[in-house]
């Protein structure tokens, strides 16, 4: 594996620094009070140079989640082909949350990517770009499931109805993980493994009551 050059190295700092000091003071002040000007002038560079990284403040109130959809992304289309749709789905999101800690943490505090979770549901012009993101990546996901499995996602619904059940455990996952106590990595790995678990049970046409 090549490492990158000096420049290139330079380039990836000036943008974590950005991306670090925008969501910092999204999450302190208010999406919508804070300025890019504020953003330049705390990390000292130019608002040429934060438009050269980012398109917008949007953009960069979603930098990290961005690193972890396609994350997962990557993990899915590493899923053996053998695997049934639902447990590549699990597995990949696991195996996400295995290697994108190290990432996250190169970048923002993981306390800080939690804090911007909650900023982006409770801010709604981001809640509502954060769910049309959610609808675009489900159907890319739906996609490479069908294409796993042989199908048209066109013709055949099974691969968005899939992909819309998994999409629901995750986002319960994120929120009960928000009013948790731990607010770990770890955490978050294991409430989703949990859940998950708990996908196939919740769809049986009768539930164990007494569990």
């Amino acid at each position: 594996m090549t490492l990158p050059g000096l420049r290139e190295r330079k380039k990836q700092r000036t943008r974590d620094a950005l991306t670090r000091v925008a969501l910092e003071l999204f999450t302190t002040q208010g999406y919508e009070r804070t300025t890019v000007d504020e953003i330049v002038d705390a990390v000292e560079v130019s608002q040429r140079t934060f438009f050269r990284y980012f398109s917008s403040k949007e953009e960069v109130a979603f930098t990290v989640q961005h690193m972890v959809e396609d994350r997962f992304v990557h993990a899915l289309g590493q899923r053996p082909a053998e695997e049934a749709p639902l447990d590549a789905l699990r597995n990949a999101v696991l195996a996400a949350w295995d290697s994108i800690g190290e990432a996250i943490v190169e970048v923002v505090p993981v306390e800080l990517y939690l804090r911007t979770y909650r900023m982006i549901e409770s801010t709604p012009a981001l809640l509502a770009v954060h769910l049309r993101r959610s609808t675009e990546m489900e159907e890319t996901i739906a996609r490479i499931v069908a294409a796993r499995e042989g199908l048209d996602v066109d013709a055949d619904p099974r691969p968005r109805i899939a992909v819309a059940a998994f999409s629901g455990v995750m986002r319960v996952t994120g929120q009960m993980w928000g009013r948790g106590t731990d607010q770990s990595l770890e955490a978050i790995r294991a409430l989703t493994e949990t859940y998950l678990d708990h996908l196939g049970p919740a769809l049986a046409p009768h539930w164990d009551r007494e569990r």
